[in-house]
């Protein structure tokens, strides 16, 4: 499994309707609110070889209330 985080802001007073969706779709491993540029943090795992970009394509940016968001793709944990 391939894990990466996507940074999510949110339109305006759209932040906990997008996180419960994001958690009620159970997609995501965990779902952060965060402070500063992006209202979330939200970590997901896909199948080694699976494209993140079709994934954060198809998957993420289909929740309405969206208006950014920001991948970072991680490569070990210590």
């Amino acid at each position: 499994m391939t894990p990466f985080f996507v940074m999510i802001k949110c339109k305006l007073g759209q932040t906990y309707t997008v996180a419960n969706q994001i958690a009620d779709a159970e997609i995501a491993s965990e779902v952060y609110s965060t402070s500063g540029d992006f209202d979330l943090l939200v970590k997901f795992y896909i199948e080694d070889g699976q494209d993140i970009g079709h994934f954060v394509s198809e998957k993420v940016h289909t929740f309405p209330g969206i208006q950014d968001t920001k991948t970072i793709i991680t490569f070990k944990a210590f």
